[in-house]
């Protein structure tokens, strides 16, 4: 909290007015955090009906606030098992409705596509590619979220696309 209020500029009693603690800072972020982008997400789903592009939209949601807000990233990475009690199970509901819909896209692919292959492995591997950008984009030499999107799009589709017909997976 020191830390913050010499990078806020505003007094420590100032914070704690607002924020009883450091948890509660960390819950309002991370609420703000997974609520804005499933609420994004939901508004960008509405009306697409194509399995592929319903992912990449994921995709594309995903990377563009992350790119946005890297700090915001930084704090749900580092900080994913700090909260405690009311705080946890409320970001943990959140999180795991975003988990949910990514798995009900890739659900609808396989059905539509006729694919097989472990839903939960293709899943944790997207939030894997797309949560650790933060590590290495440079915005003054890497492309912006649509390009990487797209790209990333492309490497994931293709993946689990490819050689998965008639195999055993969930």
């Amino acid at each position: 909290m020191r830390d913050l209020s010499r990078a806020s500029g505003m007094s420590l009693a100032g914070l704690y007015y607002y924020f009883e603690s450091k948890e509660r800072l960390l819950f309002l972020i991370q609420k703000h955090t997974f609520t804005t982008v499933v609420r994004r997400l939901k508004e960008r789903l509405d009306g697409v009906s194509d399995p592929e592009q319903q992912v990449r939209i994921f995709i594309l949601n995903h990377l563009e606030y992350f790119l946005a807000n890297p700090a915001a990233m930084k704090v749900l990475s580092h900080e994913a098992e700090a909260l405690k009690n009311g705080f946890a199970s409320e970001v943990a509901a959140i999180k795991r409705q975003y988990y949910r819909i990514c798995v009900g896209l890739l659900d609808e692919l396989k059905g539509e596509r006729g694919l097989q292959f472990s839903t939960r492995i293709a899943v944790l591997s997207l939030f894997g590619m797309m949560n650790w950008i933060y590590t290495w984009h440079n915005p003054r030499v890497d492309a912006d979220a649509e390009h990487i999107a797209r790209e990333m799009g492309d490497l994931f589709l293709r993946g689990v696309m490819s050689g998965s017909r008639g195999r055993n997976g969930r």
